[in-house]
C-alpha cells in the first residue's frame, strides 16, 4: 500500500469512527471480542441501531465479525486502528 492509499484509509476511518454512538462502540470493544447483544447492554440503545452502526464499521474495514449459533461477535480488525482505538481510549472513555 502506497502512502497515499494509507492516508486515504485513515481518512475513511476516521470519519466512520467520528460518529458518537459508533465511538462509544468502539469503548466497548477495546481488544475483546463482544456479542451484538452485550454491545447493546452497554451502550444502552435498541439492537437495530446498534447492528447498523456496526455495519458501517465493519464495511469501513474496522471492525470484523464471526457468527456462532445465534450469537454475533464483533472485534477490531486491524491491528494499528487497534493501536488508534487503544489511545482514544486512554483520551475519551475512562470514567
Amino acid at each position: 500500500m502506497t502512502r497515499d492509499e494509507d492516508i486515504e484509509r485513515a481518512s475513511r476511518s476516521l470519519k466512520a469512527m467520528s460518529h458518537p454512538l459508533r465511538l462509544k462502540i468502539l469503548c466497548t470493544l477495546g481488544e475483546q471480542e463482544v456479542s451484538v447483544q452485550e454491545i447493546v447492554e452497554h451502550v444502552g440503545t435498541s439492537q437495530s441501531n446498534i447492528s447498523q452502526h456496526l455495519a458501517i464499521l465493519r464495511e469501513k474495514g474496522i471492525l470484523t465479525c464471526r457468527k456462532d449459533a445465534n450469537r454475533v461477535y464483533y472485534r477490531v480488525g486491524d491491528a494499528r486502528t487497534l493501536r488508534l482505538i487503544g489511545m482514544m481510549r486512554d483520551v475519551f472513555c475512562a470514567g
